[in-house]
């Protein structure tokens, strides 16, 4: 049933009109009937540059930020995102699992890999404390083992999210590749030193790393129903890329190419997560076939996401763009409200093409009220998503009770 704004306002009261005017979804009464889309469905339809019913949202928290969005809605953490209303459910099965899904509790805790790198909390984030080829003469970089007979424990981590594909946009994330993978196994120093005087060792072990991104990539595909490929390779700087992009078109990105064909062969879109100053090689990029760019950290030269959506936007989608160093963590809730709502209205002129997300896992020091704002910008009111949060503690009292008679 639909309703007029001044029905509303004589069944509700004022106090109550204004309430109700502050949930989305019951905005939506006084709109002509659309339809509600699942979340893989305005994923699907902002990816084919199509209008969703709204601007769909990719989120990354760090742990700590997390937990405490969690305690704020009195939510476990693994319903936080449906409280909130994000789109894409996807999972570590590369090295970054290592890196950032594998949470300590105290600095100085810590834990090895499957690529022998040894990892330790310092402050908020895991650090690399060794390196496994950390000081290993070149010659010895073709000796190196990747962690093959690991792949199907890998893959395990997918298995949270396969309940859900029905109902979300479902990813698999491989990253990292190439080099990103060589600065944690070498040592960012030498990694670019290897770069500089590559020989057949250097060449033997991005082959080899290769390989492994591409057979790790192929058994995701043959064994999930994913609706993209996601890898990433961090390769920008704060101001340019970090090794000469002729190095880079030469060497590397013959290389991520194979990986990203691996995506292309089971008909997925790919997804590409680079941090820093990339604009030099978007082009290459969307020529090898990158479908979505994560995650455009407006701070750095040429990566303004609204400049970057008109020079390559009907070519590629989007996704990210809110600033994790600056804006999110230190300006005011409006000013996040306004500069979000701009970026959204701005990044999906053309009905879509853009996916909201964090230019980084968002900060442990963001105030909760500023993850709101970013939230309201998109549609989803603070009361929304609290209203949502006691709907889903209801769900898992009732099922506790269940489980308990």
């Amino acid at each position: 049933m639909r309703y007029s704004l001044c029905s509303l306002r004589l069944l509700c009261g004022l106090g109550g009109f204004k309430k109700i005017l502050r949930h989305s979804r019951f905005i939506d009464l006084l709109l002509p009937e659309k339809e509600i889309m699942t979340s893989k469905e305005r994923v699907y339809a902002a990816l084919r540059r199509q209008k969703p019913d709204r601007v769909p949202i990719f989120m990354w928290f760090h742990p700590i930020t997390a937990e405490r969005l969690a305690a704020e809605l009195d939510l476990p953490k693994n319903l936080l995102g449906v409280a909130l209303g994000d789109d894409v459910r996807q999972a570590w099965v590369g090295n970054n699992h290592a890196m950032e899904g594998i949470v300590h509790e105290r600095d100085g805790e810590g834990h090895s890999d499957d690529w022998g790198i040894d990892w330790v909390k310092q402050g908020p984030f895991n650090q690399i404390a060794k390196s496994p080829l950390e000081n290993a003469p070149k010659e010895e970089l073709k000796n190196y083992k990747f962690p093959f007979s690991k792949i199907d424990q890998l893959l395990e981590n997918m298995n949270a999210i396969l309940p859900l594909q029905d109902e979300y946009f479902i990813g698999c994330d491989i990253s990292p590749c190439l080099f990103e993978l060589m600065c944690r196994l070498r040592g960012m120093e030498e990694a670019i030193m290897d770069l500089a005087d590559i020989d057949n060792s250097v060449e033997k072990i991005y082959d080899e790393a290769t390989r492994f991104a591409v057979e790790l990539g192929e058994a995701a595909c043959q064994r999930f129903p994913m609706d993209w490929f996601w890898t990433g390779d961090d390769v920008g700087g704060q101001f340019d890329l970090i090794m000469n992009p002729k190095i880079w078109r030469q060497f590397m990105k013959p290389r991520l190419m194979k990986i990203f064909d691996v995506g292309k062969k089971h008909n997925l879109y790919v997804a590409y997560h680079a941090c820093g100053a990339i604009r030099e090689i978007i082009p290459d990029l969307i020529e090898m076939g990158m479908d979505v760019l994560n995650p455009i950290q407006a701070n750095c030269p040429g990566m303004d996401p609204i400049e970057l959506k008109r020079e390559f936007g009907k070519y590629i989608s989007f996704m990210g763009g809110v600033d994790t160093v600056e804006l999110l963590p230190r300006a005011t809730a409006e000013t996040i409200f306004r500069e979000t709502k701009n970026l959204i209205e701005k990044m999906t002129e053309d009905g879509g093409g853009y996916i909201l997300s964090a230019s980084h896992t968002v900060p442990p020091e963001t105030p909760l009220e500023n993850i709101f704002a970013m939230y309201e910008a998109a549609g989803l009111s603070k009361e929304e998503i609290f209203d949502r949060a006691n709907d889903l503690r209801k769900g898992e009292n009732q099922g506790n009770s269940r489980t308990e008679n």
